[in-house]
């Protein structure tokens, strides 16, 4: 995902980091100026949805204008290597471990 704050805000007449962490505080969301400075130039790792559900609100926007996919950058696997992935968990599955009753407190078991 591409982080698109910035640009939405320069949209929408919004220039200034600090200008929107006003407008973020008069509709109930108090940002630090070290998480707003994070929001605004970087790309968050993690954002709660009330704070989205809020900047969209100010902005006057919705998600898909901040968070924009990017499914070229999602590995996936080839059609030949899922067959070969499925036979080799079911071989394993076949083989069942033996099973040796251990005491917790790592005394060993009286004999049989």
């Amino acid at each position: 995902m591409q982080w698109n704050l910035r640009l939405a805000a320069a949209q929408r007449g919004i220039w200034k980091a600090s200008e929107l962490q006003r407008s973020l505080a008069e509709h109930g969301l108090v940002i630090s100026a070290g998480k707003m400075s994070g929001l605004w130039s970087g790309q968050p790792a993690s954002i709660k949805l009330a704070d989205l559900d809020v900047l969209c609100a100010v902005l006057g926007c919705s998600v898909s204008e901040l968070l924009i996919p990017e499914p070229d950058k999602v590995t996936r696997s080839t059609e030949d290597t899922a067959p070969q992935a499925a036979v080799a968990s079911s071989a394993a599955s076949s083989v069942t471990p033996m099973v040796v009753p251990r005491r917790r407190d790592g005394r060993s078991l009286p004999p049989a």
